[in-house]
């Protein structure tokens, strides 16, 4: 498989791991993963400051971004500041910040911006996700105008649930590009 797109990768809280499957497709693809200064007590405006320095390193058309958990509401409150119109945004397992099941530690996250996003996106969502209810992902992905793409019970799609190098994903990816 082959991509034509910038693919940014975006990992959410705490980063993700060798094994994950963000980290097997830069790998396996170079997509360019955006570096955080801090990913376990995360400051939303530094997040979001990091993914527009990457975003105008390239063509903003090309670009398609790819979060996962907390990086989904960055990529939300980023397109809400700076409206870039780029290709598209795979969002997965988008979690609820304002969840009582959310670590504490984070800075800048709640509410969970509810803008509309300027650019083609699809939120993949799992059943029974530990760190959002699969309504409060179906009100995020409908709010930014995301095609919702529900996997059953997948818990947090990650690692920790058997997500490694998830070819189904690659698949969902793949209609953005």
């Amino acid at each position: 498989m082959t991509f034509k797109s910038t693919i940014l990768i975006i990992p959410g809280l705490g980063n993700s791991g060798p094994q994950h499957w963000q980290s097997i497709w830069e790998k396996q693809f170079n997509f360019i993963r955006v570096e955080q200064a801090d990913w376990d007590a995360p400051v939303c405006d530094d997040w979001i400051e990091n993914i527009q320095s990457e975003v105008k390193k390239h063509n903003a058309a090309d670009i398609i971004l790819v979060g996962h958990s907390l990086a989904c509401t960055t990529i939300a409150y980023w397109a809400k500041k700076y409206n870039v119109k780029i290709k598209g945004a795979l969002l997965v397992a988008p979690s609820d910040t304002e969840a009582e099941s959310y670590p504490p530690g984070t800075t800048g996250f709640t509410p969970v911006s509810l803008n509309k996003l300027p650019f083609p996106t699809i939120t993949v969502v799992s059943t029974n996700d530990f760190y959002v209810t699969f309504e409060r992902a179906q009100l995020f992905a409908s709010a930014w105008g995301s095609e919702l793409v529900n996997i059953g019970d997948a818990g947090h799609i990650n690692l920790a649930s058997g997500f490694g190098e998830w070819a189904e994903g690659l698949g969902i990816l793949k209609q953005l590009d």
